[in-house]
């Protein structure tokens, strides 16, 4: 833990106080979003403290010419750029001739910020004193709509307390933006076409190379104690870029004036003409006005907790780290469009880049499925099934592959790769097999068989295809192995026979032939079809099998373990333990060479392989794999307490298994890795719904079942949470004492209990 100065709450993200040196670490925190976009909570007013300014469009991005000083064949061309969208939620302020700015405030009081997760809805209030003596009382409330999601709301009211003022209010949308992470402080965005009328205005600006059009719009109202002035702008500046009106409002003390700002985007990837879009999403809001507006975020976003809550009594901040991460993760995805994804920031930041990561397979799914129709998990995997085409473009252009083979990129906007170092982009290609291990994860989650036949049969074929060229055989050992290559374990790179990455090529090629199986029996049409498009031959089929049949493992007879890979043992075995704390996190404090020849593991790696294939395993073998890796585990990766958690269930270490949940839950909360400045860690916040929900519950689906081990840390009173299985609602409460189950369906179910048989019918309460 490296801060600890959000407040306790079951419900809400609280700030209490002001203070400069946490102002950008709660700009990740407090960041809203609603699917189609999203924006850190930067303030509305003008800041010249240290700021990191950023709103972001769902799908809009730059690709980043990468720029190295040896160019090696196959190197990535460009690193994709989550683009800094215009701004439109700027209102510079003036009160009696000053500029407001809380940086040169003489003081600020009772300052406070709220994130509402339960109503999806962002306020700020406070009290200052300006430099000319005047005092305020400002409260603001902002929020991103769910049901018109091209539009933001902000109410923002002022109070004057000690004297008369004279307020005006100056908002603006502006297109000349920059990222925080550009080379050379570059603009990504050209503008277009800049208009305005009446007490509206728009932008429309265009990216450069993608060729994106976004509309930055607003719409304006200014109100004295809630009643409507109905005034126009004294006054409008504009330039290509930006448009920016002046309202001035007398108001007397201890009344209240406030500007009420409709504003968003309307995208080239949604509409032909963006500015009509954007006059058409002003009428519609206009339409309801800002309380209907109000009224219908509560409305849905009450109807996404009812499914998607996790409940924990007895242990608030557990409470409120599960609620972040399940509201956090809404934000960023809700499964509307199959063209997107979710980003491992999200909406929150611009590091790593890309809206695609193997995340998305080996972590969100499992919730998404869970908490949502089967349909938006489906939209998931269709998004690879409509990139494989570049995924063999990628393996043939970069690698030399031939017939098909297919690398899936490690990042990715449109489906061409865009990582830009090498180590990670061709090394790393395990996330291969997590997009295999997702539609086998599909299937056996939601019984739903007609994807594969339909498309992912295809993408299966194309990464078998890639494993079966990628390995190599030895002579030596006469058995095949995967040479070069990174694992999970990003902290080491060009490694040979990487356990998990071998391990998981050797499944997917037996998953792939079985599944070419039983599509020819059952779904003959389909497997003519795919069989000529891909041109797959026995033959071929053959030499897969010679590869998966005869993969090498590295393992260890003195520790009984798979080894990491090849020369793990060689290293200076030295436990996480008793490394001075001082050096942590080595990340930030160690040459890249160190960590390089360090035995310390970013993130579960072996293990991930256990996690996966748990059942290829007995319990005995995950102890013994868990006891000799955790201890070398920094776990400053944000994808490594959840797993470690689930395991450590598993296995009755609850002690341990708490303290990871926490540590996943509250990863961006408490600032474990020293980094939520640069936004939060949104794909793995659905590892912390994994920890519970896997970890303590013990859910796993064997046979078409659900099968549970419900275990409770000693922290909590109970838990619950509801999973939709099949189109049925399973709700699972967990106490100290028992196991609760109750079912919304139309048709009783069983399920495994500790091994045992449940009956569940619909619409009464079974207790275990």
């Amino acid at each position: 833990m490296n801060q600890d100065y959000i407040q306790p709450n079951n419900w809400s993200i609280i700030e209490e106080g002001f203070d400069a040196e946490r102002v950008k670490s709660s700009e990740s925190l407090f960041s809203i979003g609603n699917g189609a976009m999203g924006q850190r909570a930067n303030f509305e007013e003008k800041y010249t403290g240290e700021t990191f300014q950023g709103s972001y469009i769902a799908g809009i991005y730059y690709p980043d010419k990468t720029k190295v000083g040896w160019w090696k064949n196959g190197y990535p061309k460009y690193f994709a750029k989550v683009l800094n969208a215009p701004n439109w939620i700027g209102i510079d302020i003036e009160i009696n001739g000053e500029q407001f700015d809380l940086n040169s405030c003489t003081e600020v009081r009772n300052f406070r910020r709220e994130l509402n997760m339960k109503h999806g809805v962002y306020t700020r209030s406070f009290e200052a004193t300006l430099q000319n003596g005047t005092e305020i009382a400002v409260n603001v409330n902002r929020f991103l709509s769910l049901d018109l999601d091209e539009v933001g709301v902000i109410n923002y009211e002022i109070t004057p307390l000690n004297k008369d003022a004279k307020i005006v209010y100056k908002p603006y949308i502006d297109a000349g933006v920059t990222n925080e992470d550009a080379n050379w402080e570059e603009k990504f965005w050209e503008p277009l076409d800049v208009n305005h009328n009446n007490n509206e205005a728009f932008v429309t600006a265009r990216t450069f190379k993608t060729h994106f059009i976004a509309t930055t719009f607003m719409q304006n109202s200014i109100l004295l104690n809630d009643e409507n002035l109905n005034l126009s702008p004294s006054n409008v500046e504009s330039d290509k870029e930006k448009v920016q009106f002046t309202y001035e409002v007398a108001v007397a003390k201890g009344e209240t004036s406030s500007i009420q700002k409709l504003a968003g985007y309307t995208v080239s990837l949604n509409h032909e003409n963006t500015q009509a879009g954007a006059e058409n999403a002003i009428k519609a809001a206009l339409a309801k006005g800002y309380n209907q507006l109000l009224e219908d975020q509560i409305t849905a976003w009450a109807k996404i907790w009812e499914m998607s809550d996790i409940t924990i009594d007895g242990d608030v901040k557990a409470q409120q780290g599960i609620r972040f991460n399940i509201f956090q993760l809404n934000q960023t995805y809700l499964g509307k469009d199959s063209r997107l994804n979710i980003g491992p920031k999200g909406f929150t930041g611009e590091k790593y880049g890309g809206s695609t990561y193997w995340d998305t397979e080996a972590y969100c799914i499992p919730f998404y499925m869970a908490t949502k129709d089967q349909q938006v998990a489906r939209n998931l995997l269709t998004y690879r099934y409509n990139q494989l085409d570049k995924a063999i473009e990628n393996a043939k252009d970069n690698l030399g592959f031939t017939n098909g083979a297919a690398l899936y990129p490690m990042v990715t906007m449109n489906g061409e790769e865009c990582h830009n170092e090498w180590e990670i982009t061709h090394e790393e290609i395990h996330r291969n097999g997590a997009i295999a291990f997702a539609i086998f994860n599909y299937h056996r989650y939601t019984g739903d068989y007609s994807y594969i036949p339909e498309k992912g049969l295809e993408v299966l074929i194309g990464i078998a295809r890639f494993w079966h060229q990628r390995a190599s055989f030895s002579t030596n050992k006469n058995q095949y192995m995967i040479l070069g290559v990174t694992g999970p374990n990003e902290y080491e790179n060009n490694v040979n026979n990487n356990f998990y990455t071998n391990y998981i090529a050797k499944w997917c090629i037996d998953y792939t032939h079985e599944q070419i199986q039983k599509v020819s029996l059952e779904y003959p049409q389909d497997h003519k079809r795919i069989i000529e498009k891909v041109k797959l031959s026995d033959a071929e089929l053959q030499e897969w099998l010679k590869v998966s049949g005869n993969m090498y493992f590295p393992f260890s007879e003195e520790h009984d373990v798979y080894l990491q890979q090849d020369g793990f043992l060689d290293k200076d075995l030295v436990q996480v333990k008793d490394l001075d704390k001082s050096q942590r996190p080595i990340n930030q404090k160690w040459s890249w060479d160190r960590v390089l020849r360090s035995p310390y593991i970013k993130q579960a790696d072996t293990l991930q392989g256990f996690y996966f294939f748990e059942d290829h395993f007995t319990k005995e073998q995950l102890e013994k794999h868990f006891n000799f890796y955790e201890p070398f585990t920094v776990h400053e990766s944000s994808l490594s307490p959840c797993v470690h958690s689930i395991q450590a269930a598993k296995l009755d270490k609850m002690d341990m298994a708490y303290t990871f949940y926490l540590r996943t839950s509250r990863l961006d909360l408490d600032d474990y890795n020293k980094e939520v400045e640069e936004g939060c860690h949104i794909t793995s916040m659905a590892g912390t719904w994994m920890s519970i929900v896997e970890g303590f519950g013990g859910m796993r689906v064997k046979n078409d079942t659900l099968h549970f081990e419900p275990k409770i840390p000693k922290e909590w009173n109970g838990y619950s949470f509801k999973i939709n299985f099949r189109n049925q609602i399973l709700k699972v409460s967990v106490n100290q004492n028992d196991t609760q189950f109750s079912l919304e369906g139309d048709k009783e179910i069983n399920v495994i209990v500790n091994g045992k048989e449940v009956l569940v019918e619909p619409n009464s309460l079974v207790t275990v």
